[in-house]
């Protein structure tokens, strides 16, 4: 890991008012170091930080990645009600999810149109609606 690297994640962390420890600064660099939004799980996350050599815990990386989210610099996405994502691009916006790889990815937000949603039961507000399309390579045909 590149000092820019390092110092691009340090900088992520004081911005939400996260103490930056350093497995916090570890995580957020492999997260956002190249400035490209990811979508982990905390899997491939603790699988990144053990490739770069870095002593980090599973557990670790799940409270790291939740405390991301609770500071706002990430989101969940649950996919199947089990698994989740977490997602370094906090507006709000469409994913798909490929099924043949278990992988999330960014839909284009321009082309989804939501018209109308249900109210909220009565003593209930709407959080967040979070669109996950599902895709499937088609089947080789003839």
């Amino acid at each position: 890991m590149t000092k820019d690297q390092h110092h691009i994640g340090s900088s992520w962390l004081k911005g939400s008012g996260l103490r930056p420890t350093r497995q916090r600064v570890t995580l957020a660099a492999l997260l956002i170091g190249d400035g490209q939004d990811r979508h982990v799980t905390a899997e491939s996350l603790f699988d990144a930080a053990k490739y770069q050599g870095e002593a980090v815990s599973l557990a670790t990386v799940y409270n790291t990645l939740r405390a991301f989210c609770d500071a706002g610099l990430m989101q969940e996405v649950t996919v199947d009600g089990s698994k989740s994502y977490f997602d370094t691009n906090t507006h709000d916006h469409p994913h798909f999810f490929w099924e043949d790889d278990a992988r999330l990815t960014d839909a284009p937000s321009d082309q989804l149109v939501i018209s109308q949603i249900p109210n909220a039961p009565t003593g209930a507000e709407i959080a967040s609606v979070d669109v996950v399309i599902r895709l499937r390579r088609k089947s080789q045909s003839g």
